[in-house]
């Protein structure tokens, strides 16, 4: 197909659109792409040379998306890379504006898409620009202080146009990209997720095998990269080492309950890994020599099968239900890649890694039983359905016929309808696999007539969502099957098979099918007919129901006569006659049913059809109108109405088959078109409407599933063959209509007999000549419209002069968009001009003299807006087919086999619909003068009286807007006339219609808003004014809404406006002019500063409040960070500070931080010289970062240490590797002068000055500053923190005399708003020090150090937070030893005592706030730290406690054991622990329960070491519980050493009542046994275990249980992997299955049998057979008891013993609740025996086999199966209970 090069176009082609080629007008296709595409390549690139990026490169670049949605990628090899390069180069300019960098962005990814038309040789993109470009606007310095307005989507665009631009990176890449973020990985900073982001997204995967060594070796913990990893490199990598692993964290970020009370930690929530990435890694693991994963993956799916069963429900559900859908859609794709993709570029996948036969079988029977449970799941069938497919295009034999044995006894019940309606879905997605058969599943064919014959009673009247569901399976199926009678070929033909004897025989039924479908349909619409449905007074219309269920039944009656031979057609024309000419319907619901099955007939075989209808039709007609007075009756007779209905569906046919009847039925239009019954004369307008269209419109006339007919005889034609079969995309036949001279005759003969008296009527109507009463008004109309609908496509368009004042924009972009149509006949008149001339005349008529007939109104307004756009068919009913075309490809789609396998049908569907795409595709069309009179009077009706009249001429207006270049421009005075304050004849109602138009609709263009500062320089500034306007009140609330509504719009669609921007030199060699033109930065200047001015202006004194919020709103959107704001700005925004609303100080808070940072002046930076490299990559403390840490001994404390000292503010620089060149700020003497006089400043800078220097101004700031503002819902607030930091670095500390007295005043105050004020100012202080001399900043600390102490000793339970706050904000990204004051001065004794527990706990915080902000580079501090807490460890006061329990975690949190990585300099846990645990031993080698029996005062004596110990216990809990959820690894081998402490305290039972060390304990285990183990930290678990499970605490025994539960789960491949392991759990189970506490065996046998559940463990002879030996232990015979002797009440060792072989046998049994496998009815006679054992044993097996009834009673049917006869007496003997009677 490629490869010749079609004379016409002159290259070969990249990747056209197949569907062009199918076309009826094919042939002209190419010399029309190749103008368009000439036009795009030539303008493209003048606009470039003339560096004109609006309108220019804009409109061209919008035109090249144009062009391929509707020709594909129609251009040569070379030119698709130019037109990538180039684009790429426009979108990394500096400074474009972001909405038009999205917009070429979108177009890059769509020319990127198809990676196999473009290898690595033909093209090569770098990196970086793409790296700056992200960094620059995801991690914005100047977006939250408001400088630059960034659209919501255009995180997504980037992300995808880095995955667009992988595949092409060069080969270097991967290592500079290394070098580059490797930097930024420290663990405990917030840089690692911006590193981690940016390897995931920009590490390119899918280089060639000889590439592979440029790769990446070193792999940090991402999922998603490791799965794009797996899949582009199948084979090449060798992951056997690590599939444990991976499986493991599989498992547990699904996040399933386990065990009975369970906390799930909140990290273990946000590990959740995204299931697509999950899905992509699983299946490129598969496969390849090992088959280890296909082995897990079994595991996995064994593991959690159970959580499929439709009883279970739970929040984890979406995410497996998600799992299972996505699983065998990645596998299929993978195999399509391996077995028929065509190959290209990318990397193969070796032979021996492919998937084999064996692996693929291995692969389906693991997903089984999963889906099938999943198949009635609460979620719906869906996901199920979708897995089913993919599962049955790999495996017919395996996956289908289990299907087929839930559906056939689902279609018997009738009680049951979820069954039916999830068994049908399933079998819909497995159609086609099962009715093509294949030699893998040859039987499947002959199922498909039982299963049709069965689904029939599904059609039912009563339950609607049964009906659907079988209208779809029926249709699914019939789709894809011939229906032809051929069992003649049995006995004609001898080379069948068995098979297709058998087929050919059922084939006989197929016309039985047929009538009886036909039946049930008449008896459905027997019953919905409106007699029966409704009362007299409700609605005529049909309900959303009714329309479903008619569109249901006409696809499906259509679907089954498209696809039957023309005998059964016959026979099913007939009845279908029959039914609808001896029954007379209502025509709103079961006449329109009616009227399509009997367009469905018509529609397939027209000739046949029309012959029998359209006679008898019209014949009735004439009959019924003999008699002159039916036209002017208002009530019609049924009979008329019911075969006008019936003529006018029946017409809808191929054109040339209604020309032989023509004159009959132009005879009954004229008749019926003047109808005095509105009812009537609308059905007459639809067959004009519909007698048109069929005429005049290009469609496919015929949708068989195989092209051709079935008429051939059976000798040479079996279509049995055709089962199933796709249509051949080369060979479709398609057979079109297209008009003809006669048929286009015919169309205009009915316009010139119809539409022209029409118009003349109306035209004399509005020249006042006639008159007419408004219903014949509206008739007129309607007759019109539908003239219009009908006929549209023949028109030309409207003809009109082109606009004088618009012309210097349209003289660059002329161009046109051509469709096929025959060139228009200039003798024949143009009815769209005649049909607008008069519409316009007849509106203006009724404005002026009845404005209140709304319904011609609407009409009008219909009619204008197809006079614009209409050209053969709508845009919302495309829309609609466009979807309903991918719903049905999506669920018959084959993807093992891919290349557009489709059914017939479908792929003519899709052909009509590129047809339908290329008519509606118009845009930038040219705007005329005839379209601006048009949008003149759309203008007038959006402002008119009524407000739905208003609404729909907007909606016309707004898609107008958008279909004309400019012409907003031109519409936007017009809008504002009606805001302007000076007019005074503006009523309400047209003030609220302009505000509309100013607002837009939610998709389309907003004129309030539009990218262009010549529109907001005067619609802003309008907006604003037109609070003064004589119709403007702000009583009414909807007017009030209007306001806010316009105005949060435009603050969310706002996005900067580019004010300069030039390109850069072309790489395509073109010579540029010599002389550059202007660019638009001078003409853009004045106009922003005008827009300032006019918003500014000072008539803004005496309007409503709510104009200056709006006001201010606006002005603080106009911030930005390349152009500074003019001086009367400044003015405005400062002054604003002291505003009296609260809400316009808001915004002048954050607007004058934005100002400072414009104002801020750089600073310079150079690379720090003299450092040295260690050989080899390590992370963590190393010599060569030391120098980076903070110590005390060497501090800067004299004014040259300051100034020699080298200080690296960020703190993730040095922590794994140095960049290539570290920065630092240059010595101070060549940084910008500090501290300038006001003589030395600019305007704006004095602005400023003088009013923070002047008393009162401040005075009033700070009051207004410490105002509350909702109380108790107040916070630090970072803007003014901004705000003051902007201040401190601009002025230096010019302003702190001013402000010292009121900090000192504040500070002293405890209020909340007065403490948070001045902890905004302190941080703001700090941070804005940064560059000061050290003089000065000496000075601050002297004044800073006091604040802060009395601050903390006056901390409040409101304030604390803030103040934790302030001190982490100020410390966040400083050098530590820049701040030594501050860090010495919160070191002296935070936990002394004074001012009670509470203080010290504040202290405590605010100090952990400062050292976590300086992570690892502070080691020495954190000693001094943890020195100075360990006595106090013992702290009685819980608040303290808790407190120290989460500095500890911050201070070990660098301990960290990931590979590669040095041991740290700060605390280790390691000896923490061991020194802990030499003061709790007294607690350890003791033997009684722990209680909490501590006083809780401190006691002046010494108390004994034990309640010492105790209350050191209380803190390590808060400890151990905080670092849970907190630190990056858990420390394992530590935290076992106090294992056997905790299961001694926790508690077994739940109740309330216990202290808070018990139920700490608890929690702890809880946590603890979720953690993550690596393979060799299991054995010292267990170890650990096992060694309690000795102890003499029952408690203790029982909690090991619950803990071995989850933590074995938590963990299952990883134990799994390691056999001794596992019977070592299995040992330690049936250990404690036979202890003496009762408890403890019943909860050792629940743990046994979820290990047996989840196959950690397996049922295997040799336990069974320990189990039953246990069972037989003899019990010794029971003496007669004495009163009051206690001796028997201790059981015995031997009823211990056969207790437990009891519950090891009850754990077997409930270890599969849903299905009965093949040991277990043996098991239940052995368990029967004991049911009259002495009691704990009677119990248990009382309480197994009431299970064991409740989970098998639901498919008790299928579990009969399994048991014999005397077992099954046995059973219900058992399962009956006696007790009743008892």
């Amino acid at each position: 197909m490629k490869k010749d090069v079609s004379g016409t176009l002159g290259f070969v082609s990249q990747k056209d659109i197949v569907y062009n080629k199918l076309l009826p007008y094919a042939d002209i296709l190419d010399d029309e792409s190749n103008v368009i595409l000439g036009q795009i390549k030539g303008n493209l690139g003048r606009a470039v040379q003339l560096r004109e990026i609006w309108p220019g490169v804009l409109f061209w670049t919008r035109k090249l998306s144009t062009y391929i949605r509707l020709y594909g990628r129609k251009f040569s090899k070379e030119d698709h890379v130019l037109f990538i390069k180039l684009l790429y180069e426009l979108i990394t300019i500096d400074k474009l504006e972001i909405s038009m960098m999205q917009g070429l962005a979108r177009l890059l990814i769509n020319l990127l898409k198809k990676t196999e038309l473009l290898s690595r040789e033909d093209l090569e993109l770098p990196w970086r620009p793409l790296y700056e470009l992200q960094d620059r606007i995801l991690y914005s310095k100047t977006e939250h202080l408001g400088l630059n307005w960034f659209p919501n989507s255009v995180e997504n665009v980037l992300k995808t146009l880095v995955k667009s631009c992988r595949p092409y990176f060069p080969e270097s890449a991967t290592q500079e990209m290394l070098e580059e973020w490797r930097p930024l990985l420290c663990p405990f900073d917030v840089t690692m997720q911006r590193a981690i982001g940016y390897l995931e997204l920009f590490l390119p995967t899918s280089l060639p095998p000889e590439l592979h060594h440029k790769g990446f070796s070193e792999i940090p913990h991402l999922v998603n990269l490791f799965a794009r990893l797996a899949n582009d490199n199948i084979g090449y990598i060798d992951w056997d080492p690590y599939i444990p692993k991976i499986f493991t964290r599989v498992l547990r970020s699904l996040n399933l309950p386990v065990g009975t009370s369970q906390m799930l930690v909140p990290r273990y929530l946000t590990n959740a890994y995204d299931v697509v990435h999950v899905v992509l890694w699983v299946s490129a693991l598969l496969g390849g020599p090992s088959k280890q994963a296909q082995a897990q993956l079994r595991g996995l799916f064994n593991s959690i099968t159970s959580f499929f069963h439709p009883s279970n429900h739970g929040r984890w559900l979406m995410k497996l239900m998600k799992l299972l859908q996505r699983l065998p859609a990645s596998v299929v794709r993978r195999l399509h890649r391996e077995r028929y993709r065509k190959p290209t570029w990318l990397t193969p996948v070796p032979d021996s890694h492919k998937l084999t036969e064996a692996d693929i079988t291995a692969f389906v029977e693991s997903m089984m039983q999963p889906v099938l449970l999943a198949m009635f799941s609460k979620t719906g069938s869906l996901d199920a359905a979708q897995a089913l497919q993919n599962l049955a295009l790999m495996r017919p034999e395996l996956v289908i016929p289990p299907v087929l044995e839930k559906t056939y006894p689902a279609m018997e019940t009738l009680t049951e309808p979820h069954q039916l309606t999830a068994t049908l879905s399933c079998m819909i997605g497995v159609a086609r696999s099962l009715v093509s058969g294949g030699q893998r599943f040859p039987e499947g064919p002959t199922h498909m007539l039982p299963l049709l014959m069965r689904a029939l009673p599904g059609v039912d009247p009563n339950d609607f969502s049964k009906c659907m569901i079988t209208f779809q399976f029926i249709a699914t199926f019939v789709t894809l099957v011939p229906l032809v009678d051929c069992s003649s070929a049995v006995h004609e033909r001898s080379d069948l098979t068995a098979v297709e004897r058998e087929m050919c025989s059922a084939s006989a039924e197929f016309e039985d099918f047929v009538l009886q479908f036909m039946d049930r349909c008449f008896a459905l619409i027997d019953s919905s007919t409106l007699e029966q449905t409704r009362e007299e007074t409700e609605t005529e219309k049909m309900t959303h129901l009714e329309s479903l269920v008619e569109l249901g039944l006409s696809s499906t009656f259509s679907t089954i006569l498209t696809q039957c031979s023309i005998d059964i057609f016959k026979v099913a024309l007939e009845k279908v006659f029959i039914f609808a000419t001896t029954n007379i319907f209502e025509t709103r619901v079961a006449g329109r049913m009616v009227a399509d099955m009997c367009r469905a007939a018509s529609k397939v075989h027209p000739a046949q059809s029309l012959k029998l209808l359209v006679p008898h039709c019209c014949n009735a007609i004439n009959q019924l109108t003999v008699n002159e007075e039916v036209l002017s009756e208002e009530e019609l007779d049924k009979e008329l109405l019911w075969n006008l209905q019936l003529l006018s569906e029946v017409t809808r046919v191929d054109g040339d088959k209604i020309l032989p009847y023509s004159t009959q039925l132009v005879q009954i239009l004229q008749l019926t078109l003047h109808l005095k019954c509105k009812q009537g004369y609308t059905l007459a307008c639809n067959l004009l409407h519909h007698i048109l269209r069929s005429t005049a419109l290009i469609y496919p006339t015929e949708y068989c599933s195989v092209p051709g007919s079935f008429q051939q005889p059976t000798q040479d034609y079996l279509p049995i063959k055709d089962w199933g079969r796709p249509g051949d995309l080369w060979n479709l036949h398609i057979q079109w209509h297209v008009p003809s001279v006669e048929e286009t005759r015919f169309v205009f003969y009915v316009l010139d007999l119809i539409l022209q008296p029409e118009l003349l009527r109306l035209q004399r109507y509005a020249q006042g000549e006639r008159d007419m009463t408004r219903d014949d008004v509206l008739q007129s109309l309607s007759i019109v419209q539908h003239c219009l609908l009908g006929a549209g496509s023949l028109f030309p368009p409207l003809r009109g002069e082109p606009i004088p004042e618009l012309d210097m924009f349209a003289c660059m972009l002329l161009c046109k968009t051509s469709t096929p149509s025959p060139p228009p006949d200039v003798s024949r008149e143009n009815y769209r001009d005649a049909i607008c001339r008069v519409m316009r005349q007849l509106l203006h008529h009724i404005l002026e003299h009845s404005e209140d007939d709304t319904k011609s109104l609407f009409s009008i307004i219909k009619i204008i807006s197809d006079l614009l756009h209409f050209k053969g068919s709508q845009k919302h009913e495309f829309d609609s087919r466009w979807k309903s075309f991918n719903l049905v490809k999506k669920s018959m789609e084959n993807r093992l086999h891919g290349r557009k396998q489709h059914i017939r049908a479908l792929l003519i569907d899709r052909v009509m619909l590129q047809h339908e795409l290329r008519k509606l595709t118009v845009e930038g069309c040219e705007y005329r003068s005839i379209h601006q009179e048009l949008m003149r009077d759309l203008l007038r009706l959006s402002t008119s009286t009524y407000s739905q009249v208003r609404s729909r001429a907007q909606s016309v207006l707004f898609t107008a807007l958008g279909t004309y270049n400019f012409c907003c421009r031109d519409v936007i005075p017009r809008v504002l006339e009606f805001l302007e304050p000076d007019r005074s004849d503006v009523t309400q109602q047209q003030f609220k219609g302009a505000l509309y138009c100013l607002l837009g609709n939610h998709s389309g263009v907003c004129l309030a808003n539009l990218h262009d500062w010549d529109c907001i320089t005067l619609t802003w500034p309008a907006i604003v004014r037109s609070g003064l306007s004589s119709a403007m009140s702000l009583e009414k609330p909807s007017i009030v809404r209007l306001f806010d509504d316009l105005a949060d719009k435009i603050h969310r669609q706002y996005e900067t406006i580019g004010i300069d921007f030039a390109v850069r030199l072309q790489t395509s060699g073109v010579p540029l002019p010599p002389e550059p033109v202007p660019s638009d930065q001078e003409e853009a200047v004045p106009l922003f500063q005008n827009v300032f001015h006019l918003l500014n202006t000072p008539a803004l004194c005496c309007r409503p409040w709510k104009f200056e919020h709006i006001a201010i709103g606006f002005m603080s959107l106009l911030l930005r960070d390349d152009h500074p704001l003019p001086s009367p700005a400044v003015l405005f925004f400062v002054k604003s500070l002291n505003h009296d609303s609260l809400l316009v100080r808001k915004v002048a808070i954050s607007a004058v931080a934005g100002i400072m940072k414009q104002l801020k002046r750089p600073h310079r930076k150079v690379p720090v010289s003299g450092m040295k490299e260690m050989a080899g990559l390590i992370a963590g403390d190393r010599p060569d970062n030391q120098w980076l840490q903070y110590n005390s001994s060497s501090l800067p404390r004299t004014q040259q240490d300051w100034e020699g000292c080298t200080f690296v503010e960020k703190t993730h620089w040095g922590y794994y590797s140095w960049p290539q060149k570290l920065m630092m700020y240059a010595p101070s003497e060549e940084q910008p002068k500090q501290g300038l006089t006001r003589e030395e400043m600019t305007e704006r800078e004095q602005i400023i000055y003088d009013h923070f220097s002047d008393p009162g101004f401040i005075n009033q700031l700070i009051e207004f500053l410490s105002l509350e503002d909702r109380k108790g819902k107040d916070k630090f607030s970072p803007r003014r923190f901004c705000l003051f930091k902007g201040l401190f670095r601009n002025f230096n500390d010019a302003f702190l005399p001013l402000l010292k007295p009121h900090m000192e005043r504040l500070v002293a105050d405890t209020h909340e708003s007065k403490q948070r004020c001045v902890a905004e100012i302190t941080s703001g202080l700090i941070r804005g020090s940064k560059h000061w001399s050290y003089g000065k900043v000496e000075s601050l600390w002297e004044l800073l150090c006091p604040l802060i102490r009395t601050a903390l000793n006056n901390i409040t339970v409101e304030t604390y937070a803030d103040w934790g706050t302030c001190i982490a904000t100020a410390c966040e990204s400083r050098d530590p030893r820049k701040l030594h004051w501050l860090f010495e001065m919160l070191m002296e004794s935070p936990v002394n005592g004074e001012g009670g527990s509470f203080v010290d706990a504040c202290r405590l915080y605010v100090l952990q706030g400062g050292l976590a902000q300086q992570e690892w580079r502070v080691p020495e501090l954190l000693h001094r730290l943890l020195q100075y807490l360990e006595p106090k460890l013992t702290q009685v006061y819980k608040n303290v406690r808790e407190r120290i329990g989460s500095v500890l975690t911050y201070i070990f949190m660098i301990d960290v054991n990931l590979p590669y990585t040095q041991p740290t300099a700060s605390p280790r846990i390691k000896e923490f622990t061991e020194r802990i645990l030499l003061r709790l031993k007294p607690l350890t080698e003791g033997d009684e329960e722990i209680q909490n029996h501590v006083v809780e005062e401190n006691d002046v004596g010494e108390q004994d070491e034990r309640t010492q110990a105790i209350k050191l216990l209380k803190t390590v809990l808060k400890w151990l519980m905080a670092s849970a959820g907190r630190s990056f690894s858990t420390a394992v081998p530590e935290q076992l050493q106090l294992l056997p402490l905790l299961f001694k305290i926790a508690p077994v039972e739940n109740d309330d009542s216990y202290d808070e060390l018990k139920r700490d304990a608890k929690t702890c285990l809880s946590l603890m046994s979720q953690g993550l183990l690596y393979t060799e930290q299991i054995p010292l678990v267990l170890l650990a275990l096992q060694e309690i499970a000795g102890s003499s605490s029952w408690h203790a025994r029982y909690t090991v249980l619950t803990y071995l539960q989850i933590m074995v789960f938590y963990n299952l491949f990883t134990f799994m992997s390691d056999q001794g392991a596992v019977n070592d759990v299995r040992a330690l189970v049936i250990r404690l299955l036979e202890d003496e506490q009762l408890e403890v065996r019943e909860m050792a046998a629940t743990t046994l049998s979820g290990f047996l559940q989840c196959n950690f463990l397996s049922i295997e002879g040799p336990m069974q057979s320990h189990f039953e030996a246990l069972c037989k232990t003899r019990l010794p015979k029971k003496r007669k008891r004495e009163l009051g002797s206690v001796v028997d009440t201790i059981p015995s060792g031997d009823l211990v013993r056969r207790h437990a072989g009891v519950l090891g046998l009850s754990a077997c049994i409930l270890s599969s609740p849903y299905d009965v496998p093949s040991w277990m009815p043996q098991l239940l006679m052995n368990l029967s025996v004991h049911l009259n054992d002495t009691q704990p044993i009677e119990m248990s097996v009382k309480k197994t086999l009431s299970n064991f009834r409740r989970t098998h009673h639901d498919n008790w049917q299928e579990h009969k199966q399994q048991f014999t006869d005397d077992q099954l007496l046995v059973l219900t003997d058992l399962l009956v209970s006696p007790c009743y009677y008892a």
